[in-house]
């Protein structure tokens, strides 16, 4: 039996929609569409074949976040996350059915992170894309229709779109979906919530959050090639302007070394910034006018002395969640040093403290989350904050985008 779940109305307000994958005719028929198993076949081929058109382009590797996605959906790199998210049971999975995800404006590869994440888990995805212009999605969006041309049976379950701020859009794909994910912050979900989602829907959200870097100072020292863990700080943190949720907003230093841990580090990322980094005057004003409001309204607040404007530190006294509130990007950092984690368990107390990049010895930071704390949902190594996994920001995307089947006969 046929089932209609867009109506000619709704098919109207479709029309303000551009598809840079799949289009609004082929949408029509999406209540026909099966769920998958996850990690599905046909995801899993599709997959491992967009992963080789996009690794084997030369413009791509010009893009280290286009080259990380190419690598993670390798087949070889799917199974390895199936051997963690299914076990053998007698139930049956099976995705929620439509996924409607929207993208964040500034990290340019998530959405296509958020779109495999719908597809290991079985589900159609509809994504709506930054209207920012990015050659990332450019790159993705173009190998991903000359891959579908291979794989045809997975061309209903990829919808590419790209709309202004459109309540009446967001109204029709919030209708039709099984799941809504929301990523982009506070002010998205808020608009968003606006469009209903059916009674059975469930919806996932990423809302503001700060992410800090906590550096050993004897771990450091010990770093034979202390030139890689500058660039590895690098690509967490100048890659998207400091802009991301996972991007360290603060440098946490412990151990007895920490000044002249300091001093090397700095200097080691900042000659990597004048060498890779797109520098903006307006940049540097933002971060000076920043670093004056802080120390004009805390106390304790020291600004490093700096020689130009790529990097500024302001170095602090003592921390809580409240700095927070006055963080910038584009190398703007605070700077703490700490003799006891404990100190800055009210900075991770905060429900907005998601990501710690970790140097250091694991029994300290296990302290600090076994106290008890709200904030940090993740603890990776510097240079691994913004990759990508089924489990973010303690949510187990698995679960959330899947239903499970209980048999019991």
């Amino acid at each position: 039996m046929q089932q209609n779940l867009i109506n000619e109305q709704q098919m109207k307000n479709l029309e303000a929609v551009t598809f840079l994958v799949g289009n609004r005719e082929r949408l029509a028929d999406v209540g026909n569409v099966k769920a998958l198993v996850p990690f599905d076949e046909h995801a899993l081929d599709f997959l491992d074949a967009l992963s080789k058109k996009l690794m084997s382009n030369v413009q791509a590797k010009q893009y280290p976040d286009v080259v990380t996605l190419g690598f993670w959906i390798r087949k070889a790199s799917m199974l390895k996350i199936k051997e963690r998210f299914v076990k053998e049971s007698n139930d049956i999975s099976l995705g929620r059915g439509i996924a409607f995800h929207i993208a964040p404006s500034n990290v340019p590869v998530n959405y296509a992170y958020s779109l495999i994440a719908g597809l290991i888990t079985g589900n159609v995805n509809i994504v709506r894309i930054s209207s920012k212009d990015f050659p990332q999605v450019e790159l993705i969006n173009s190998a991903i229709n000359a891959t579908l041309e291979h794989f045809p049976f997975m061309k209903d379950y990829i919808y590419l779109t790209k709309y202004n701020r459109n309540q009446n859009v967001n109204d029709v794909f919030s209708a039709i979906a099984d799941v809504r994910i929301i990523w982009g912050g506070d002010n998205t979900i808020e608009e968003l919530r606006k469009s209903p989602l059916s009674p059975r829907a469930g919806e996932v959200t990423f809302a503001d959050r700060y992410s800090l870097a906590i550096i050993n100072s004897e771990k450091y020292l010990a770093i034979e090639n202390k030139t890689r863990f500058a660039e590895e700080f690098y690509n967490d943190t100048f890659l998207t302007d400091q802009n991301a949720c996972t991007s360290p907003r603060i440098v946490v230093w412990t151990g007895k070394q920490k000044s002249d841990a300091k001093n090397e580090f700095w200097e080691k990322l900042h000659e990597l910034t004048e060498k890779k980094y797109q520098f903006q005057s307006i940049m540097g004003v933002n971060k000076l006018t920043s670093s004056y409001v802080m120390a004009a309204t805390h106390e304790g607040v020291n600004i490093e002395a700096h020689e130009d404007n790529l990097i500024v530190r302001v170095r602090l006294d003592s921390v809580d969640d409240s700095i927070m509130e006055l963080k910038d990007n584009s190398g703007y950092f605070f700077e703490y040093d700490c003799d006891n984690l404990m100190e800055i368990r009210d900075l991770c107390n905060n429900i907005r403290c998601q990501t710690v990049g970790y140097l250091g010895e694991k029994e300290d930071i296990l302290s600090l989350i076994a106290s008890g704390i709200k904030g940090i949902d993740r603890v990776v190594p510097i240079g691994k904050t913004m990759d990508f996994d089924l489990i973010w920001d303690g949510y187990n995307l698995f679960e959330r985008l899947t239903r499970t089947v209980n048999i019991l006969i």
